[in-house]
């Protein structure tokens, strides 16, 4: 009995699958091998507050485009 198309289709899918999840875990132990920048406790990634103040020396409102 020939073996059908679908199980052949079905190998090349699985055997695909196997390198998409080695490749994976190659990258997730490269990851761990290199130091990455940690953010403290407490801290904001979202960088710097930018704070504008008018003539009077007051803070403006804050806006969307202040949080950078």
């Amino acid at each position: 009995m020939p073996t059908s198309r679908t199980t052949y289709t079905k190998r090349q899918k699985e055997r695909a699958r196997q390198e998409r999840q080695s490749e994976k875990a190659q990258k997730r132990a490269e990851r761990k091998l290199v130091p990455s920048e940690e953010v403290p406790a407490g801290a904001s990634s979202g960088g710097e507050l930018k704070i504008q103040y008018d003539e009077d020396g007051q803070p403006l409102e804050l806006d969307f485009h202040d949080f950078q």
